[in-house]
């Protein structure tokens, strides 16, 4: 008697850059099943970012394959899904906050488990600008030196959100800088080795300042790198389409928004991917 062939669903994909990225081509039905999530993981590791072209994505399909790959974590104030935006008629209480997302960063630098990734869908697309732009910080250190490798191995940084703030509002008030500080500091490895045996830089507007060296020589060594991992070819700019979703490995990846009119209404969703690995 014949037997069914059990056919199992392969993912589908291309490269965008030597370093960095892959466009996932496979449907949006095929991507919410969960045969795919095992081979999304290990992608999203590898390539750092994944682009999904014109899904439309909605909210409730958007956290299902959220959950599907992990674990849909909850946002700061408990929803499930997260507008990013400017107009203070959608996000009146996170425009400030937001404001930091135009510099390279990490999320959850102030956490002792950061999340994972996240996962953006384009809803309003900006009159101008307003890219958002990747950084593989995976692939930055396995070409660095092995002299630079032996400088920074073990260095320690503190990591601020009130140094980040200071990127977008160099003046603040004493009221906002002691609003900012009472969020605390905390060190974290500059390189993060992790479960996997491999290794990243752990930079972004959050650094402060090198355990150790003066405010100067780190200067020196934070933005040296953050150039270095920010530039050609670690770098890739997703210039958006209504309907685009876009993951990337928040543990080994900064990235940062491009400028854009902030009363455009420039709209993306965010579902954030649950961590499970503290920094080490």
């Amino acid at each position: 008697m014949a037997t069914a062939a059990t056919t199992r669903t392969a993912l589908k994909y291309e490269i965008i850059k030597s370093k960095i990225g892959a466009r996932i081509l496979n449907t949006k039905d095929e991507l919410l099943s969960g045969e795919l999530t095992d081979q999304i993981n290990d992608l999203l590791e590898q390539r750092g970012v994944l682009v999904f072209p014109l899904l439309h994505f909605t909210d409730p399909e958007q956290v299902a394959f959220t959950d599907s790959l992990g674990g849909n974590a909850r946002e700061i104030r408990g929803q499930d899904v997260f507008p990013i935006s400017l107009d203070k008629s959608i996000n009146k209480e996170a425009v400030e906050y937001l404001k930091g997302s135009l510099f390279w960063h990490i999320d959850g630098t102030m956490n002792s488990v950061p999340i994972r990734g996240s996962i953006l869908t384009s809803k309003v697309l900006p009159t101008w600008g307003g890219n958002t732009e990747f950084a593989n910080c995976y692939a930055a250190y396995d070409d660095l030196p092995e002299e630079t490798k032996a400088e920074i191995e073990g260095l320690k940084v503190v990591h601020s959100m009130w140094a980040s703030q200071l990127y977008h509002c160099p003046e603040p008030s004493l009221a906002q800088l002691k609003d900012w500080q009472s969020k605390g500091e905390v060190e974290l490895p500059l390189v993060w080795t992790h479960q996997s045996g491999r290794k990243s830089l752990v930079l972004g507007n959050t650094a402060q300042q090198v355990v150790g060296m003066s405010l100067a020589e780190s200067a020196r060594i934070l933005h040296g790198l953050r150039e270095f991992a920010t530039s050609e070819p670690y770098h890739y700019s997703h210039e958006w389409s209504v309907g685009d979703s876009v993951m990337w490995d928040n543990t080994g990846t900064l990235h940062r928004a491009m400028p854009y009119d902030p009363d455009c209404g420039r709209l993306l969703h965010r579902t954030i991917l649950m961590g499970g690995e503290p920094f080490a």
